[in-house]
């Protein structure tokens, strides 16, 4: 384990593990099937660190008392219309630039070695797949894609609690399971926020020009990494 504040020990890996994943099923779209799992969500939540549990709890108590159909149309509005809240890590990193594409290739590849696909057209830099594949395929890998995406994970948990998100609980959560944010992580985040990602001309509007106008990406279900699937 690993030595917390005043000498006492942390999470456990398993239970860093268990809070990774429940916060990718909660960052997926919602819908019956979630609703389905909260049980479960409750059971693996409720005795894991205040810190992990605390966070998830909260968000756990949004979906239990929140109409499906609402919740549906928060996700789209928080995820797919406002690029500063965008879960696709690489975009904060590379923008719509072509290091991007290259970027993207190699998680795949990271998945492919621990024996995990992603369905067709989906991307695999979404924090919800990154976050399965760091609880349930290769940790040592999840945490460096995770400690190397730091600065656009701060700016997602910044720009949810700006708008007042519900799902800021979820990023708040994610954040406990990695050290404290640096400060050049933290400089890199509010950078971010006010000149965007790298560009390239490929027709896009600046970062800053809009409301946060969202990435190529089609509003729907998230995609989610499988287990076991053949590479």
């Amino acid at each position: 384990m690993r030595a917390g504040r005043g000498g006492r020990s942390g999470p456990s890996p398993a239970q860093v593990a268990a809070a990774r994943q429940a916060s990718s099923l909660l960052l997926g779209y919602p819908d019956e099937q979630l609703l389905a799992h909260l049980p479960l969500l409750r059971a693996t939540v409720a005795p894991l660190p205040v810190e992990f549990a605390g966070p998830l709890g909260r968000f756990l108590d949004h979906v239990e008392t929140t109409p499906l159909e609402q919740q549906q149309v928060e996700y789209v509005e928080t995820f797919d219309l406002r690029r500063r809240c965008s879960l696709y890590l690489t975009y904060y990193r590379y923008g719509d630039t072509r290091k991007r594409g290259m970027a993207l290739l190699q998680f795949k590849h990271l998945y492919g070695r621990a024996g995990m696909t992603l369905a067709d057209g989906e991307l695999p830099d979404h924090l919800a797949v990154v976050l399965e594949f760091t609880a349930l395929g290769d940790a040592a890998r999840g945490e460096r894609l995770l400690h190397e995406h730091r600065a656009g994970l701060e700016l997602i948990r910044l720009a949810l609690a700006d708008r007042g998100s519900p799902y800021l609980s979820v990023l708040q959560a994610v954040c406990a399971t990695l050290p404290p944010v640096q400060a050049a992580d933290r400089e890199a985040a509010m950078l971010l926020a006010q000149q965007g990602p790298p560009t390239e001309d490929v027709g896009l509007d600046p970062y800053g020009s809009t409301p946060f106008s969202p990435p190529d990406v089609v509003p729907g279900p998230p995609p989610a990494a499988q287990a076991g699937a053949p590479a």
